[in-house]
């Protein structure tokens, strides 16, 4: 990486016994860390089994009306042509039944087209409408039930995993189906690493007031892996608006969420173009108008000044990113929003402006 004005360089490898466990300044109070992880499924001491619905889906192609055999909680869609001008209406549910709505890119973006996750509030048949122009054999969507599926089960962690004390729920504690990494048998994106550079700040553009939080991150898997088909989870960490920290990109089975053992992160999928050393974090919600509650923010900060402390990051520089893949640089602070690389709404309007109280708050020592 090369510095900007202010910039420092990124330090280090960091180890999992520093990074996953180590009881230090930022450790909450009372409690101690571990690195408590996962295991198969025989059962080995640390893990119990839970059970999480299992994620169904019902694939379609085209913009006419399509329906599903369950309650729909999300639709994923994508199409070829303009970006802009795509819309979808339900049939029955809650999400404004009988009126279009606007599909809007929201966080994620594609090449040579548009793309939208939509809450579809239990309704069972949507309609899409396609911008003029497009190509109706183009489009695809993807009814997405996080809800109501049989019981999978899973082996979670009996004791809370954290980040040197910023407790986090791993893949396994949210119900993250590593199937849904595979395709045709093999790994879809297989894991790359590369030394960390920067952090970008997200939200998911998902409805806010949350009322299940693990399965919106469920339905976003689905919409990243399958529908946009990147082979994952496309952020490295999720915060919901209780302050919960999700793990996201699966990195390995090391313990270490978003790195590897030598320190070097895993490419993930959140600002495209731009994603080798670039660590991805995303509020749950739409932040256009609303801002994060205190909790997701104070989350976001402490994950944030985590990372950067051990990786020798100066919160507050302005840096060049230069892309280990092919070269391409781009000037950008060390703690960005999405927009500051791409053409794009992310992270919303009030988390924007905050990210300047978030730099100086992570730069900021411990009283």
């Amino acid at each position: 990486m090369i510095g900007a004005a202010g910039a420092v360089a990124v330090g280090g490898a960091l180890t999992p016994v520093v990074f996953a466990a180590t009881n230090g300044e930022d450790s909450a109070a009372g409690t101690t860390d571990s690195a408590a992880g996962t295991s198969d499924a025989s059962g080995a001491a640390g893990t119990e089994p839970q059970k999480f619905p299992a994620t169904r889906t019902e694939a379609a192609t085209g913009a006419a009306e399509a329906s599903a055999a369950f309650a729909i909680s999300y639709v994923g869609v994508r199409w070829s042509g303009a970006a802009d001008g795509a819309g979808i209406k339900f049939a029955d549910g809650a999400s404004a039944p009988g009126k279009w709505q606007e599909l809007r890119g929201g966080c994620a973006t594609v090449d040579g087209g548009g793309t939208a996750l939509v809450a579809a509030g239990d309704a069972t048949a949507y309609e899409l409408k396609l911008p003029d122009g497009a190509s109706v054999g183009g489009a695809r969507s993807l009814a997405i039930d996080t809800t109501g599926g049989a019981g999978k089960t899973f082996r979670v962690p009996t004791e809370p995993t954290r980040v040197r004390g910023v407790e986090y729920l791993s893949r396994p504690a949210w119900g993250a189906d590593e199937s849904k990494r595979y395709k045709d048998g093999k790994v879809n994106s297989p894991e790359v690493y590369y030394p960390f550079q920067t952090v970008t700040v997200h939200h998911t553009d998902t409805p806010n007031n949350d009322p299940d939080p693990a399965s919106t991150v469920r339905g976003i898997y689905e919409y990243h892996a399958v529908t946009l088909d990147w082979g994952d989870i496309g952020y490295h960490f999720l915060i919901d608006e209780a302050g919960d920290v999700y793990e996201g990109r699966y990195s390995g089975d090391d313990l270490v969420p978003a790195f590897d053992k030598d320190g070097k992160l895993v490419t993930a999928f959140h600002t495209g173009g731009f994603n080798s050393g670039n660590l991805g974090i995303a509020l749950i919600g739409t932040l256009v108008d609303q801002p994060p509650t205190d909790a997701a923010k104070a989350s976001l900060i402490r994950l944030i000044k985590v990372i950067a402390r051990f990786k020798g990051l100066d919160p507050q520089a302005k840096l060049t990113y230069v892309n280990p893949v092919n070269g391409v640089t781009k000037a950008v602070n060390a703690i960005s929003g999405h927009r500051d690389w791409l053409a794009t709404d992310c992270p919303g309007q009030t988390m924007y402006d905050l990210l300047g109280e978030v730099r100086t708050a992570v730069a900021a020592k411990r009283a």
